[in-house]
């Protein structure tokens, strides 16, 4: 999975998402070079929560069943 700025830019390549403990870690490279694990905690995730609305749950599910843009 590739997470990409807004000029379309590749900012990390996620290699692998794991477990530890109570904490979800995506591992993988920012900008194609540089090995990195990013961790939501579940404090995070909370907030990260309060953020959604009703409509943006629906695009998250749905996401995955879309085309994308082409490069």
């Amino acid at each position: 999975m590739k997470i990409y700025a807004a000029d379309k830019s590749e900012l990390m390549q996620v290699s692998k998402v794991e477990r530890q403990g109570d904490n979800l870690v995506l591992k993988g490279k920012v900008f194609g070079t540089m090995p990195m694990a990013a961790t939501l905690t579940p404090e995070e995730a909370r907030a990260f929560r309060k953020l959604l609305t009703p409509k943006l749950v629906w695009f998250i599910l749905t996401l995955p069943f879309r085309k994308g843009a082409k490069k």
